[in-house]
């Protein structure tokens, strides 16, 4: 069954690679009569599963707030402002660093407005923004066009209520056209005309372009629950019952054949008992839940704590374990029983008496997989958990020769279980920064956050060392070789963070630190710029020096463009490339800017309205290179023709430099 579901999601990724335009979000606009002289302009959406549409009146550095625009009105004027109607959730986005308001799967907002008297002429849009784990929509208008009749105006009103309604809508273009930009708009003629505007869909394909990639979570769920189940093998819980549990299944039955089967038997039990725990979660809680728990600051606040516990206790403050009656009674229920229900409650009984070791891994990784939104992927992560834990019980049931060599228990045990507690230690405060960001406190900006890290680093080194002992530890004080290597390991990246405090990137830990803009002192200034924000004057100028150009497709609130720019530019080989071989032009698909007038094209056969300079740089990504997503990255000779397939998210850094090269190699070719 899960091999069956694993390939028609496959086959889902394969049918949403063959296009890149992304509409997830399907809106329609309606007119309501609330009474004679008030009528009700109702947006509903159908939003896909992963996607989010942004609630009204957000922060300005934030996703794209939902907003109502006229464009013209008479006999009517705004009645209040534009409401939000259904199911918000209200949530901490750690790609926005901030609490937002948003919709899943359907969205609803209502406009009021007061019929003045007389016949009524509507026209505007209603813009709004969504987005997914990876990417975001440029803003998205949804038109609408009303007019009728009205109730009748009494004598003297109509001068009146048109003047109101002129001046509020004035008052709203002023305000919206407050800001000042370097970018020039175009005319409507010059939209689609230049040969600069012409499609090259067909030739990107030809190079094999394929839509963004997406990233391998399944895999990356299943890994982390293995490498997790594995971590869980070598501790003081887990480790001495192996040889036992053989042994115990090897004597018991005079037929080898039946002792190995025992053993594999009680190994798969242990798999089901784990994906049993994975799916229940996901059942009692839903995947949305879970995801909206991930990002919740108080949520993230009670894991900290809970993380700041279990690491005590793997240091050795006291010990915690699920009640002994729970045990005792499974333990004596497998006794009483026989054949496969006595095995599987032995295994049952493997997992209440290992919880004190197993469970503070298992809740980490239930947490940061819940963050996918994926109702499987809990699962999948229990299953390569215990496909881990599970394995040496099979293998060695399977080769009973290798128990002579099998490590024998010791106080090595006991240093792994120290080491997770500095890693939980340092993940706590990974929970407590999401938080922090939440509330805005600002206790644990990038400096503190790195500064205690460091230490922490360093004191696992030193413990490593045989330099720091905690109340289990043994007095043996030599340092196996694995152990002084782990020890240099520790320590070299407790070293590598130090930078961190005067701003270095820190690629490594960009993952966890809290983000740039919370540094107080930053010395690093080895930035890259764009030299034009405006396609045209920048290939113009393109084709004036001779060189090919790098258009930039991205965002002010793109935060995965942020992430490749600091992860990805800052190299010095992608660096030195693109300030000196290419022209550099970044195009902000949610500029806000006004055009001088709005322009209107035909696209698709519908006819869309572009107001902003956003939405013109939007609509060339759209006809030009048949993509809407970012961070999307193509290469250009100065005609306008691609050099290469485009690029979207993904870090990987000698990728991108052959994505570079790739294009200037085929630039000089044609010349």
């Amino acid at each position: 069954m899960k091999k069956s579901i694993f390939s028609i999601v496959l086959l889902l990724f394969a049918l949403v690679g063959q296009a890149q335009i992304q509409e997830p979000v399907k809106f329609k606009a309606e007119l309501k009569e609330v009474s004679a002289s008030e009528v009700d302009i109702v947006f509903t959406a159908t939003i896909d599963p992963g996607w989010h549409v942004y609630s009204t009146e957000l922060d300005p550095s934030g996703p794209v707030s939902a907003t109502f625009n006229l464009d013209k009105i008479s006999g009517a004027e705004v009645s209040g402002k534009l409401k939000p109607v259904g199911d918000i959730t209200e949530a901490y986005d750690e790609m926005f660093g901030m609490t937002l308001r948003y919709f899943e799967n359907k969205a609803c907002f209502v406009q009021r407005l007061k019929l003045t008297g007389g016949a009524y002429d509507i026209e505007g849009y209603l813009e709004y923004g969504a987005c997914n784990d990876e990417n975001c929509l440029p803003p998205t208008a949804v038109s609408f066009s009303y007019q009728g009749q009205g109730p009748a105006l009494a004598p003297g009103a109509a001068t009146s209520a048109s003047g109101d309604a002129k001046s509020e809508v004035e008052a709203a273009a002023v305000s919206d056209s407050s800001q000042d930009t370097a970018v020039s708009s175009g005319s409507a003629t010059e939209i689609g005309a230049s040969d600069m505007w012409k499609p090259v869909i067909d030739e990107l394909q030809a190079m094999g372009e394929t839509a963004t990639q997406e990233d391998m979570s399944w895999l990356y769920i299943f890994f982390a629950g293995f490498v997790g189940g594995l971590v869980a093998l070598f501790t003081p819980c887990v480790w001495p019952i192996i040889p036992m549990t053989v042994s115990f299944f090897l004597k018991r039955s005079k037929d080898k054949k039946k002792g190995i089967r025992d053993a594999w038997t009680y190994g798969a039990s242990i798999v089901v008992i784990y994906v049993v725990l994975g799916l229940a979660i996901t059942l009692i809680f839903g995947a949305s839940a879970l995801n909206a728990l991930s990002t919740n600051a108080i949520f993230n606040i009670l894991f900290c704590l809970m993380l700041l516990v279990f690491a005590a206790s793997f240091f050795g403050a006291f010990e915690i374990t699920l009640p002994s009656r729970w045990s005792n009674a499974v333990d004596s229920k497998a006794e009483t029983t026989t054949g496969l229900i006595s095995i599987f409650l032995m295994a049952f009984t493997l997992c209440l008496v290992s919880f004190s070791c197993t469970g503070p891994i298992i809740g980490f990784l239930l947490v940061e997989v819940s963050t996918t939104g994926s109702i499987l992927a809990p699962t999948i992560g229990m299953l390569g958990f215990a496909i881990a834990l599970a394995l040496p019980f099979t293998l060695f049931a399977l080769f009973p020769s290798w128990l002579k060599s099998m490590p024998k228990s010791g106080g090595w045990m006991n240093v792994v279980k120290v080491t997770l507690g500095f890693l939980e230690l340092a993940f706590a405060l990974k929970f407590l920064s999401v938080a922090d960001l939440a509330y805005g406190w600002g206790i644990l900006d990038r400096e503190t956050f790195l500064a205690l890290w460091i230490i922490i680093f360093g004191l696992l080194g030193l413990y490593l060392l045989g330099k720091i002992k905690f109340p289990h530890d043994d007095d043996d004080t030599k340092v196996s070789v694995p152990r002084f290597f782990l020890a240099l390991l520790s320590l070299a990246f407790a070293v590598y963070m130090i930078p961190g405090l005067w701003g270095a990137p820190l690629k490594a830990v960009s993952a966890f630190s809290p983000p740039m803009y919370t540094q107080d002192f930053n010395l690093y200034e080895d930035e890259v710029h764009a030299k034009f924000d405006n396609y045209d004057m920048g290939m113009e100028y393109a084709r004036q020096h001779g060189k090919p150009v790098l258009v930039d497709f991205t965002g002010f609130g793109c935060v995965n463009c942020r992430k490749m720019e600091l992860a990805v530019w800052t190299d010095s080989k992608v660096r030195d490339i693109i300030n000196e071989d290419y022209v550099l032009i970044s195009l902000y698909v949610d500029d806000k800017t006004k055009l001088p007038e709005p322009i209107k094209v035909v696209e698709n056969g519908t006819e869309r309205t572009l107001r902003t300079v956003g939405d013109k740089w939007s609509y060339l990504q759209r006809i030009k290179f048949g993509a809407n997503a970012q961070p999307f990255y193509v290469l250009l000779d100065n005609e306008g023709m691609p050099l290469n397939k485009s690029y979207s998210y993904d870090e990987d850094i000698p990728k991108y430099v052959d994505f570079l090269q790739t294009g200037l190699k085929n630039y000089r070719d044609k010349e």
